[in-house]
C-alpha cells in the first residue's frame, strides 16, 4: 500500500511561485507513474500534469503548460510540481497519484491518491 502526503501549499500573491511536494512511502516509489490534479472549489477535478516513472517522460495539461513544471527524485521519494506566474484561478487544492500501470490523465485510473494541499493566489 503506497502512502502519499502532498505539502509546500499556502498562500501566495498573483505572479508569486510555489513548489509543491509529493512524498511517498510503503511501496518502490520508481515503479510507479505519478500525476498531480487540483480542484478549485465548487470544480471538477483537472489534471494539471504527469511524469513517468523515470522522470523521462513528462505531460501537461494545456491550461498549466509554460507555467509549471513536474519531477521527481526517485532516491527521496518525492515528485514536485513548481509553478510560476500563479494566477487567482490557479486557487485549488492539489493532489497527487500513482499507479504502476503508468500515466493517465484520469484521476481514478491511479491506485494511490493522497489528500491534497491547499494553493490559495491573492489577487
Amino acid at each position: 500500500q503506497v502512502q502519499l502526503v502532498e505539502s509546500g501549499g499556502g498562500l501566495v500573491q498573483a505572479g508569486g511561485s510555489l513548489r509543491l511536494s509529493c512524498a511517498a512511502s510503503g511501496g518502490t516509489f520508481s515503479n510507479y507513474a505519478m500525476g498531480w490534479f487540483r480542484q478549485a472549489p465548487g470544480e471538477g477535478r483537472e489534471f494539471v500534469g504527469a511524469i513517468n516513472w523515470s522522470g523521462s517522460s513528462i505531460w501537461y495539461a494545456d491550461s498549466v503548460k509554460g507555467r509549471v513544471t513536474i519531477s521527481r527524485d526517485n532516491a527521496k521519494n518525492t515528485m514536485y510540481l513548481e509553478m510560476d506566474s500563479l494566477k487567482p484561478e490557479d486557487t485549488a487544492v492539489y493532489s497527487c497519484a500513482a499507479d504502476s500501470g503508468g500515466y493517465s490523465s484520469s484521476y481514478y485510473d491511479y491506485a494511490y491518491r493522497g489528500q491534497g494541499t491547499q494553493v490559495t493566489v491573492s489577487s
